[in-house]
């Protein structure tokens, strides 16, 4: 697939609102004749980029509405010596960091890169620790960064105005990679240098296509500038529930209810709870996991993130981007409501290879440091350790069609060496029905239809 390679300024004008961008002030380096290398013909390749593309340097930084709300921008001129990094890039990158967090804004970098410029040596090279540092002040003053993946985003850019963003979307089609084209490995596989393949491994939380990028940049703003609760958000109502309207009467009941094929899941609770809702994906580490539905959304106007689990066996993946995504939200003072359903983590070798262990354990560490308030509630299975490490201490809600076990009955049967008829008497003996869970204090309260 190709992409239309837009000018930083085309770029700028096709994601805000019009005559909205204003331009930063540039800060003024005076260099050496040819730059700090004395790099013969340097001063003319930096002419020669100004009068090819207008542009005095190889990005452009300002402020500008999206969706009617106010951000600092930072957009790359790939045209001026491939978007590299230089002195003066630097230069300009610090000062729209710090005017952002000045001005309590929002950051948005539209980034094309080739990576570091060759002609200022080391020097270029260290103004990615540089970006880095302005990166982590900007996190620590609680202010989102998102970024924009054009065509291409290699080297240094991709590695730490790219990657180290807190939302990631990409162009379908953009070239994305440590590694630019002209010195990776020739029997590479092509596709894992591209917004696709970023975006299958983990590292890229939503492909967009242009025409939808503007109205999905204003959404992401939207939310993340909405108000937000000091309190624990309410937990979502009941969608389903027992036959009749009666609790189950065994543990076995509960546990049949709760594997109920036709049972509401994770996405139709998401749905109904939330008015607008925007997804994140991946766990930055390789991988995946379609289980584990993660994100922030709006609830009744104020900002709320997301973990919610679908039914399946959780994977490393699963727990990495949850606990990533609570993280965020603790950051960013959103509150956070999980949704357990579970029959547990995943446990094949493939799971164990990937880390599971430590997943499960970054998940319940990213819980219990929360600063904000989490909410969880169990929708369907809880199983065992899979499903505690999203469920909040003290704030977790059951719905009538659930149950929470230190272990799958059968399972559980197995270890006592007790034959697999007696599973359903194993269930009644772990009391894990809802009422069973509010009784022994797991559970604050069963929650009812809306």
């Amino acid at each position: 697939m190709t992409t239309t390679r837009l000018s930083a300024r085309a770029a700028i004008a096709s994601v805000t609102d019009p005559g909205s961008f204003a331009e930063l002030p540039s800060p003024q380096r005076v260099s050496a004749p040819d730059g700090p290398l004395a790099w013969a013909g340097y001063d003319d390749s930096r002419a020669r980029a100004t009068a090819r593309t207008g542009e005095q340097e190889s990005v452009v930084t300002g402020t500008a509405l999206i969706g009617g709300r106010q951000a600092a921008l930072i957009s790359f001129e790939f045209g001026f010596l491939g978007g590299s990094l230089g002195e003066r890039t630097g230069d300009r990158l610090e000062a729209a960091y710090t005017y952002a967090r000045e001005h309590r804004l929002p950051l948005v970098s539209l980034i094309a890169t080739g990576g570091s410029r060759m002609q200022e040596g080391m020097l270029a090279l260290t103004q990615l620790q540089r970006v880095a540092r302005q990166s982590v002040l900007t996190r620590a003053a609680g202010l989102p960064q998102v970024a924009v993946l054009r065509d291409p985003t290699t080297g240094g850019g991709w590695a730490t105005l790219g990657a180290g963003a807190d939302v990631v979307l990409a162009l379908p089609g953009a070239q994305v990679g440590f590694a630019g084209s002209r010195v990776r490995p020739a029997d590479a596989d092509p596709a894992a240098y591209t917004a696709e393949g970023q975006y299958a491994a983990g590292h890229v939380d939503a492909v967009v296509p242009p025409a939808e990028l503007p109205a999905r940049l204003a959404d992401w703003l939207r939310v993340l500038a909405a108000p937000r609760s000091a309190e624990p958000v309410g937990p979502p109502a009941a969608l389903g529930g027992a036959p009749g309207g009666l609790p189950p009467q065994t543990g076995w009941d509960a546990v049949r209810q709760a594997r109920h094929p036709d049972r509401p899941r994770a996405e139709a609770y998401l749905d109904a709870y939330f008015a607008l809702r925007l997804p994140l994906s991946g766990d930055r580490a390789g991988g995946t996991d379609p289980g584990m539905l993660c994100g922030f959304g709006l609830r009744e106007g104020r900002a709320v993130a997301y973990a919610a689990q679908c039914g399946t066996a959780t994977r490393p993946a699963g727990y990495r981007t949850a606990a990533r995504v609570i993280r965020l939200a603790d950051r960013l003072g959103i509150p956070v409501l999980t949704l357990v359903d579970t029959p547990g983590a995943a446990n094949d070798a493939a799971a164990e290879h990937a880390g599971a262990g430590a997943a499960i354990a970054d998940t319940f560490a990213a819980v219990a440091a929360a600063a904000v308030p989490v909410t969880t509630l169990l929708i369907g299975e809880g199983g065992s350790g899979g499903a505690l490490a999203l469920a909040a201490p003290g704030n977790t809600w059951v719905t009538p069609d659930s149950y929470f076990s230190v272990i799958a009955p059968e399972l559980a049967a197995a270890i006592l060496k007790r034959p697999a008829s007696e599973a359903p008497s194993t269930a009644d003996q772990l009391r894990i029905r809802p009422q069973d869970l509010v009784a022994l204090g797991v559970a604050r309260g069963v929650v009812g239809p809306a």
